[in-house]
């Protein structure tokens, strides 16, 4: 037996907290009976549970690993008709969502399922789990204002919370620099903002890092399954710098 709201988050229906809302508000039925009181515990095996009058999939749960080009909306569907992510899962039955966003301009790691409780888990703000980008700048921030950006600096939705600043190269020729960056926020274009703000406007984004999981070795426009394992470390490095956080306030 599982709660009801876990089930259907897991079903892909949405997060758990909205398919908690949607539990409140009188939409889920069980056995052809409303619900709307949390906690109550189903048998998916058995029960017939449906949303809106219609019956849930208990579809199979897949974890995916996309390494999105520059140019395509992190979105499943687009109204300007551009290129969306979900253009390149055509060979999976299962219809996945992207686990936070992308910018159009930017590429790299996004990760992409149907198990909604996973999802909320990675992208609520208390779970803090770290992202690492590669951002190409123009002209060679010096260390001082990489400082800024270490200790926190202040965008006009407020104050940053600290980041992991490094080089990775200096082209001379190019006069660019490549730095990484590892943030614990999901703010929108949260990197390119802290990099305006010191005056070093990121021309080239990559995200290369998304808590325990790594791009390397995937082709742009591929995607790959999580294994098991990648999984369950996904869902406990969340756990932990939910930990951490909640330790340090």
């Amino acid at each position: 037996m599982e709660r009801l709201q876990k089930v259907l988050a897991q079903a892909g229906v949405a997060s758990r907290r909205k398919c908690e809302e949607y539990i409140e508000a009188g939409r889920v039925q069980v056995n052809d009976k409303t619900v709307t009181t949390l906690g109550v515990k189903v048998d998916p095996a058995v029960d017939a549970i449906k949303v809106d009058g219609r019956p849930i999939n208990r579809q199979r749960m897949q974890y995916l690993l996309f390494n999105k080009p520059k140019g395509v909306i992190t979105s499943t569907s687009d109204p300007e008709g551009r290129n969306v992510v979900s253009d390149y899962f055509k060979d999976v039955k299962e219809r996945v969502y992207p686990v936070g966003r992308l910018d159009y301009d930017s590429e790299g790691l996004l990760l992409l399922t149907n198990d909604g409780e996973l999802a909320n888990l990675l992208t609520h703000p208390r779970h803090h789990v770290p992202k690492t980008y590669h951002a190409t700048v123009k002209g060679v921030p010096h260390g001082d204002l990489l400082d800024k950006l270490r200790t926190g600096i202040k965008l006009e939705d407020g104050m940053t919370a600290p980041a992991e600043v490094e080089y990775v190269d200096i082209n001379p020729d190019k006069n660019e620099t490549i730095v990484s960056i590892t943030i614990h926020e999901g703010r929108n274009r949260q990197v390119r903002r802290m990099f305006e703000a010191i005056s070093f406007p990121v021309i080239k984004l990559k995200r290369i890092q998304f808590g325990t999981l790594l791009l390397a070795g995937l082709q742009r426009g591929k995607h790959r399954a999580l294994t098991k394992s990648e999984i369950e470390e996904l869902r406990q490095s969340a756990l932990q710098s939910h930990n951490v956080q909640k330790s340090t306030e």
